[in-house]
């Protein structure tokens, strides 16, 4: 994979804080003894799918045996408490939550129980955790905090676009505080931001239609109950002549969108599966993890769509494209 561009390092070094080490192969490990692990997902959608993946490879690779139980809350929050009350009935040896409802639930449950987190935009936010620092909770992993700003400013210099729309899930903590950095965002570069929230992906359609004459760009975090109607999201962006980017280039695939920039997620989910790795074997306990963040620049993606580009007459200068991972162009994808 390319290194995306100088400036993409230079905002992952903005972040400035802690990341585990690299995940190649991991070191193998013996006689643990089989380790029964619950992982709950908040959806089911192409991202979360690669951070499980992800992980399980991690482990499986590490040679530390483990006994599965995968559960989804289908964008429920009652359905992941009662996610976590299995698993602790079960008597789980560690538990995962692959997404900020699902951890939430986790956390809540489990007070001494090792909980494992990824695909976690903001845990501090969330209230998962006291710090970002390493402590002595039970909580601790991996986030995948995305450069917010960059991604707009980029979005909007190579469309011209004045105003940034933005469906969020307004009762989720994921959700409001990337509607909130998307805000923040919008507001230091002079754009207007219009947000339009969901309690469910079932909405998503409908609130998009409400600020699609409002807006020249949709901008889509990884808000994981908006992300799961990526489908929908397109196809009305795509009726309305309006570029979209996704900050979740995993849930891209195949799709008319413009532009897609963020985290190759099954990378994401072998770190999440080297922090997973580090507690079972007793290198350190879950607190002790702290909160993970991506510095290196070849754990993201930077994906262009020309076809979607030539129909909405927008040139996208070679120098990005030279530091595209992926292109799409005549309905192929090539990967660079």
């Amino acid at each position: 994979m390319k290194r995306i561009c100088i400036s993409m390092l230079v905002a992952m070094l903005l972040f400035g804080m802690q990341a585990i080490g690299a995940q190649g192969a991991p070191e193998s490990v013996l006689d643990t003894g089989v380790f029964h692990v619950g992982v709950s997902k908040i959806v089911t959608h192409p991202a979360l799918d690669a951070i499980e993946q992800g992980m399980k490879d991690y482990l499986a690779e590490a040679g530390i045996q483990i006994e599965y139980d995968v559960q989804s809350a289908n964008g429920d929050i009652s359905t992941a408490n009662s996610i976590a009350q299995k698993f602790k009935a079960d008597k789980a040896d560690l538990v995962v939550g692959i997404g900020t409802p699902v951890a939430q639930a986790l956390a809540n449950v489990f007070t001494t129980v090792p909980v494992v987190f990824g695909g976690i935009t903001d845990p501090l936010a969330a209230g998962l955790v006291p710090t970002y620092a390493p402590n002595s909770g039970n909580v601790g992993g991996a986030s995948d905090k995305n450069p917010v700003f960059d991604q707009i400013k980029l979005f909007a210099e190579l469309t011209g676009a004045k105003s940034i729309g933005l469906v969020f899930t307004s009762g989720e903590a994921n959700g409001v505080q990337l509607k909130d950095m998307a805000q923040e965002a919008c507001t230091q570069l002079g754009l207007e931001f219009v947000p339009a929230g969901v309690s469910n992906s079932a909405e998503v359609r409908q609130a998009l239609l409400s600020i699609t004459k409002r807006i020249d760009g949709l901008y889509i975090g990884t808000d994981n109950t908006v992300v799961s109607a990526i489908s929908t999201i397109s196809d009305v962006c795509d009726q309305a002549g309006i570029p979209y980017f996704t900050a979740d280039p995993t849930s891209a695939e195949g799709l008319d969108f413009f532009m897609a920039w963020g985290f190759n997620y099954y990378t994401h989910g072998r770190k999440t599966g080297e922090a997973v790795a580090q507690v079972l074997t007793g290198k350190k306990t879950a607190g002790e993890l702290g909160t993970i963040f991506s510095t290196d620049p070849l754990e993201f993606e930077l994906w262009f769509n020309l076809d979607v580009a030539k129909k909405l007459g927008i040139r996208i200068p070679k120098v990005y494209l030279d530091s595209a991972s992926v292109i799409y162009e005549n309905g192929r994808k090539s990967i660079q």
